[in-house]
């Protein structure tokens, strides 16, 4: 079977899938080195409690629903980037800071890339879900990833605040990662919207225009 899209009839269980075995592998490995790797145990656990959570749905619902191959790839790709920052902190990441010394910013943007990540990488898989899944409209289908995307951009803001507050205080400026920033999480929720956004005005090009999507 051929590399599967949301347009795609036939998915492949994960007994089949050899593209979703070496996603499992490759994520467990990098998860085990960012656990090993961190110097704050406390902010990799409250950073990868949602991971958790994330990934324990993808395995529960995929009896009833698999994705695509191109949205597991999306998805992996996403986790990969959380994870990492996880290791470090989004504040203290190594490649943001090298962004920042190379572009001379004034802060350390790798949360900022990771929000416009979560837009720009789950929109897709959101739709494949909608298209697939639920059979919506195909319009309903292209617009309202980016409205979810913005309703989780929020909710997440109000979790992560929450999470802080109560469970670990101590780590809460560093697990916040607002940088001195007092508009931080409204800029990360419209970092998120506008790769959502992207992403479906360029998946309805690709799809009018070149192939399917």
């Amino acid at each position: 079977m051929p590399f599967t899209t949301a347009s795609s009839p036939a998915r492949r269980p994960f007994r089949e899938s050899l593209l979703l075995k070496a996603f499992l592998t490759i994520f467990l490995i990098c998860w085990a080195v960012t656990f090993m790797n961190t110097t704050d145990r406390a902010n990799w656990v409250t950073e990868n409690v949602l991971t958790v959570i994330f990934i324990g749905g993808l395995v529960i619902s995929h009896r009833h629903f698999r994705f695509s191959d191109l949205s597991y790839t999306l998805i992996f790709i996403y986790i990969l980037l959380h994870i990492y920052g996880a290791e470090y902190t989004y504040a203290e990441n190594p490649f943001g800071y090298w962004l920042q010394e190379h572009l001379g910013g004034a802060r350390n943007h790798y949360d900022r890339i990771v929000h416009c990540s979560f837009g720009f990488l789950l929109a897709y898989p959101m739709r494949d879900w909608f298209m697939n899944h639920f059979q919506w409209p195909t319009w309903v289908c292209w617009v309202l990833p980016a409205e979810i995307t913005l309703s989780f951009s929020g909710a997440y803001e109000l979790i992560e605040w929450l999470v802080a507050e109560v469970f670990f205080p101590a780590q809460g400026v560093a697990y916040l990662g607002t940088q001195g920033d007092m508009w931080d999480a409204q800029k990360d929720m419209g970092l998120a919207f506008s790769g959502a956004i992207v992403a479906m005005i360029g998946g309805w090009l690709l799809k009018k225009f070149v192939k399917p999507a």
